[in-house]
C-alpha cells in the first residue's frame, strides 16, 4: 500500500478534483486514464508524452507494470519509476487502474463498493476514498500530549 504523506494524499485530491470537471478522461489511453491522470498530477507531463511513452513498449499499465524495469532505460519504466519514488508501489496503480484495492473498496458503503474502473465518477469517488484513508492513516499517528496543569497555556 502506498505510504501515506501528505504530498501522496494532495496527488490523490488533485488529480481526483481534475477528473472530477475533466472531459478528457479516455480510459483506453494511457495518458488520460485512471494512472495516466495520477501521472500527468505526479510528473507534470501531459497526456500526450504519456502516451508516447507507453507506446515504445506494449499494452496497458496492468501489463506495463508486470513488465516494469527500472534500469531498462524505457521511458515508460522511468515514468513508473517517478511514481514509484513518490510512495506508489506496483500494485496501487494495478488497483487504481481496475479500481479494485479490497482496503479501499471497504471503506466505502456496501452498497457503492461495485466501481467501474471505466466510468470517471467511480475512479473520483475510489480516488477520494484512498486521499481519506491515507490521510486517516496519517492522523493515527500524530500525538499530542496533554497538557495538565502544570503546563496550561496562561493568556
Amino acid at each position: 500500500m502506498a505510504k501515506a504523506t501528505i504530498e501522496l494524499v494532495r496527488a490523490l485530491r488533485n488529480t481526483a478534483k481534475t477528473l472530477s470537471g475533466s472531459k478528457s478522461y479516455q480510459w483506453g489511453h494511457m495518458g488520460s486514464c485512471n494512472c495516466g491522470h495520477l501521472a500527468q498530477e505526479i510528473t507534470q507531463l501531459t497526456k500526450s508524452e504519456i502516451h508516447a511513452r507507453a507506446m515504445q513498449k506494449y499494452g496497458d499499465w496492468n501489463e506495463q507494470l508486470n513488465d516494469y524495469c527500472p534500469a531498462s532505460g524505457l521511458l515508460m519504466d522511468d515514468l513508473i519509476t517517478q511514481l514509484m519514488d513518490f510512495g506508489f508501489d506496483t500494485d496501487d496503480l494495478k488497483h487504481l487502474e481496475k479500481l479494485s484495492d479490497p482496503t479501499v473498496l471497504r471503506q466505502l458503503p456496501p452498497g457503492e463498493r461495485y466501481l467501474r474502473h471505466n466510468r470517471c465518477d467511480d475512479v473520483v469517488k475510489y480516488l477520494e476514498v484512498w486521499a481519506q484513508m491515507l490521510e486517516n492513516e496519517l492522523l493515527d499517528h500524530i500525538h499530542i500530549p496533554s497538557l495538565g496543569p502544570e503546563t496550561a497555556i496562561v493568556t
